[in-house]
């Protein structure tokens, strides 16, 4: 799967064409984007503050589950309780920002804010912490995400060439926990 065109694949994992030139940091044992870093000014100008997004199907579906089932206001309940991950999950945020602030283009007119998602403090989207933790960064609630969803590893690709043209794959589907075995 490495060599295709990352933009393509990129904007077929979203489901939706990129906003901005995207560059992958990490893929998945098929060669497939896991997440992508996006700048903070889009192609439009307008301010981006997540720098860091997830692209793969699979992690997002196990995501998209934990927050249904009030995985957001569980890790903030954590935060609260937890001095020591209060200041870890803070440090995440001024570092996050600091980097995504760091290669704002100089004379932009709208700059994003905020820390990992544009979060003000503590947690919005489990997703953008996972991808800032996938990316290689210190996010102790990424970190947590990651073990709880497992390595996202798919034996048949997401994206795929089907009758000469680069699409979703229809044959696609989340790995049973039996298929892990």
């Amino acid at each position: 799967m490495i060599g295709l065109r990352d933009s393509e694949v990129l904007a077929l994992q979203i489901g939706r064409r990129l906003r901005a030139t995207s560059k992958v940091l990490r893929r998945c044992e098929l060669g497939l984007p896991i997440v992508a870093e996006v700048p903070p000014i889009l192609d439009t100008g307008e301010p981006f503050p997540t720098r860091y997004w997830l692209t793969c199907p699979l992690a997002h579906r196990r995501i998209a589950r934990i927050e249904a089932g009030g995985g957001v206001r569980e890790a903030q309940n954590e935060i609260e309780a937890n001095p020591g991950l209060a200041q870890a999950v803070s440090d995440a945020h001024g570092r996050y920002a600091r980097e995504r602030d760091s290669v704002v283009p100089p004379g932009a007119l709208h700059r994003p804010s905020g820390g990992v998602g544009g979060s003000s403090g503590g947690v919005k989207c489990l997703h953008a912490h996972y991808a800032d933790f996938a990316a290689g960064n210190v996010n102790p609630i990424g970190r947590r995400v990651a073990d709880q969803i497992g390595d996202p590893c798919c034996e048949t690709a997401c994206v795929a060439f089907i009758d000469g043209e680069l699409q979703r794959n229809p044959d696609w589907r989340e790995p049973s926990d039996d298929d892990q075995d």
